[in-house]
């Protein structure tokens, strides 16, 4: 069975043309589905480098490239962000923050549908601040919850504040659970993730510029996440949902902890050891797109 992304636009129909400009392509200028039609997997990242390494990785995981090989990138175009594809996958960046990713995400929707795309997967990769757990275990989130521990995405349109749900696909979350059993390099978990609108006092540390309250009452704050089910906290995971949601996309969020929050606020680990972390996400997703593809 085919199963299209939606766009839930009917303007776009009426539209001659439609430029992607932040990734600098066009309905006009570009051949979508020639370009993008064998598209099945999106792993989509806040960081161009972690993306284009990660292209690098599932190539020769999948037998389509060697080290050394150069993968250009397709927006080169434009600064805001990168996209590199290799066979059935396409690696993206996105930036950080939920306005930057829901950006991208825009276009990228309208990228695959534009495409013609079907039975598409979505997966963000990326780091979080982890609630409980050592660092570098890897969550698999459940549903992103808001700052106050709501599975709800909202947003003000037109004046009005929207509310749209942010579950996550059971199915995927489970199966990607089972990959990382299968792996068996790291410790995974499945749970809530906290989506907040800033690294700092939306996240309740006390290491910013600006800092209101006590130490008390940040660690009260956190183990009240973690008894809601909270394992970690990003910036982009409720809109990521939301979006995929409303497309009939079905997505995931896998994200490694570089830190327990429970034990401080700064990132204090060596750059070779968060590196190897930033890997962990990489190789679970690569895992699954492998064993999705026959190739395990």
């Amino acid at each position: 069975r085919e199963n299209f992304i939606h766009v839930c636009n009917p303007h776009l129909e009426k539209m001659k043309e439609d430029i992607l400009y932040h990734f600098a392509l066009g309905t006009g200028t570009h051949d979508f589905p020639a370009l993008f039609g064998d598209v099945k997997f999106v792993c989509v990242g806040g960081s161009a480098s972690r993306m284009k390494s990660f292209t690098a990785y599932i190539a020769e995981e999948l037998g389509l490239g060697s080290p050394g090989d150069n993968y250009p990138n397709i927006c080169a175009g434009t600064d805001r962000y990168a996209m590199y594809k290799v066979g059935p996958v396409l690696s993206v960046s996105h930036g950080m923050g939920i306005p930057s990713i829901s950006i991208m995400l825009h276009e990228l929707i309208k990228l695959l549908h534009h495409a013609k795309c079907s039975n598409i997967t979505i997966i963000r990769i990326g780091t979080s601040g982890g609630i409980g757990l050592e660092p570098g275990s890897v969550v698999i989130t459940r549903q992103s919850v808001d700052a106050t521990f709501k599975p709800q995405f909202e947003q003000v349109i037109l004046g009005k504040t929207v509310i749209r749900h942010t579950d996550l696909d059971d199915q995927l979350t489970k199966e990607l659970m089972q990959c990382s059993k299968e792996i068996n390099q790291f410790n995974t978990v499945i749970g809530n993730t906290m989506c907040t609108l800033d690294f700092y006092e939306g996240q309740g540390r006390l290491d910013g510029a600006i800092c209101l309250y006590s130490e008390e009452e940040k660690l009260q704050y956190l183990k009240e996440a973690y008894d809601s089910g909270v394992r970690n906290i990003e910036m982009e995971s409720s809109v990521f949902a939301a979006m995929c949601n409303l497309s009939g996309v079905k997505g995931a969020v896998v994200c490694v902890t570089l830190l327990n929050r429970l034990e401080g606020d700064q990132i204090n680990s060596s750059h070779d050891v968060l590196v190897e972390y930033q890997q962990r996400p990489q190789k679970l997703v690569g895992y699954f797109i492998k064993k999705r593809l026959g190739k395990v």
